[in-house]
């Protein structure tokens, strides 16, 4: 008997855009989205619609904080080419070097219409949000950004109404067709659910993968969002730990690799409109774009190989949550950013980089006593050995 497949949720099919213009009202959306139907009709790529925006989006993109080559990019290439037509990308990415690289392969599809481009700016101020999307637009060499998100935020204040009006007025002018966030802290449920309420914000894009199923403060804040029409986009969907330690369950399928079937696991909650993935080979962007297309749903024993290994690593997956751990020790403590670095030492291969942002922390910061750092771990939803895991954060990346 053929095993039962489930889902969290019904799975994404693949769906066609209706032909139908996104609204006379805006020319340069309708002809957008035009492009993007055509692109579906060529490759049979997964579209959905984007929060409330009425706007068709590829269901998996290209994240592009990996390094990219700026004359003949393969795997940019290779993902439009297979309909991955949705890259994400920020300033801060290469230090403009991400945006250099795709202004060069705009120039080589010679069609901007069928891209979808995001970019993001990490200022704090609205002053400087203004300044970085013209940044922004200079680099990409293009007259507009399909949607500007402020980058990395954790302060509640940025959902204010200064922020929200500088999003109408960036929408209005043309620079921006939609507007929004990322986030990846420990207040990720605070600051969607203030979005959810204030308005003005088109997307999200959050860390969300296999590890967040049971959260449920996280689930009522993504619900808020969908209510309120926010198109929520999911990036970290690795939940990633080193390899040695996921080795722990061998995860074994007939359908899918692990990084598939993790994939798969976010895509099976119809809330998300769009995965983010940095994918850095042609062999993962190949894995990737497959499981996109497949319309096969996990089995119950993949989901339960994902459920055990959730369980297992736990202690190896720091959810950023800061404010938990770093609020009961004494001094000031890096512990959630020295654990994301160690985590892209580990994990991503991104040895310079890891290193060059640990050592951006100021040295005392990095790590404290053993009897400060037990109380951090007591409280540590993960059950992570922080003193060890900052040890190795310390061996590893200080320079």
């Amino acid at each position: 008997m053929e095993e039962k497949k489930i889902g969290r949720r019904t799975f994404l099919k693949a769906a066609a855009i209706s032909t139908a213009a996104v609204g006379a009202a805006n020319l340069s959306k309708a002809s957008s989205s035009a492009a993007q139907e055509s692109a579906v009709q060529k490759t049979g790529f997964p579209h959905k619609e984007l929060g409330n925006t009425g706007v068709q989006v590829p269901i998996l993109q290209l994240g592009t904080a990996q390094r990219l080559n700026p004359v003949y990019d393969k795997i940019m290439h290779r993902c439009f080419k297979e309909g991955v037509t949705w890259f994400d990308t920020a300033l801060s990415y290469g230090w403009g070097s991400s945006h250099r690289a795709i202004a060069n392969f705009l120039t080589q599809v010679k069609d901007r219409k069928k891209m979808w481009l995001t970019s993001k700016s990490g200022s704090g101020s609205p002053k400087g949000l203004q300044e970085d999307i013209n940044e922004c637009l200079e680099e990409l060499k293009t007259n507009y950004i399909d949607l500007y998100l402020m980058h990395g935020i954790d302060d509640e204040d940025m959902l204010e109404k200064e922020f929200i009006n500088l999003g109408d007025r960036l929408r209005k002018s043309g620079k921006t067709r939609f507007f929004g966030f990322s986030c990846h802290d420990g207040n990720v449920v605070e600051l969607m659910n203030k979005a959810a309420k204030v308005g003005g914000i088109d997307a999200i894009l959050f860390r969300y993968n296999f590890r967040r199923y049971g959260d449920r403060e996280l689930n009522l804040a993504i619900d808020a969002c969908k209510k309120a029409g926010i198109g929520l986009l999911a990036m970290k969907t690795n939940g990633s730990v080193p390899a040695s330690i996921e080795k722990v369950v061998q995860f074994r399928s007939d359908n899918f690799t692990l990084g598939q079937a993790k994939l798969k696991s976010v895509w099976a909650d119809e809330r998300i409109d769009s995965v983010v993935s940095e994918m850095d080979s042609i062999r993962v962007a190949r894995e990737n774009i497959a499981a996109a297309k497949s319309e096969k749903h996990l089995t119950a024993t993949e989901s339960h190989q994902l459920n055990q290994l959730a369980a297992l690593t736990a202690n190896y997956a720091c959810n950023g949550c800061a404010h938990i751990c770093e609020s009961v020790v004494d001094q000031k403590v890096a512990i959630a950013d020295s654990l994301r670095f160690l985590m892209y030492y580990e994990c991503y291969g991104k040895t310079e980089h890891a290193r060059q942002l640990y050592n951006g922390i100021p040295a005392q910061s990095r790590i404290c006593g053993e009897e400060q750092l037990q109380k951090a771990a007591a409280v540590c939803p993960q059950g992570i050995d922080i003193a060890a895991r900052l040890f190795d954060a310390q061996r590893t990346l200080a320079v």
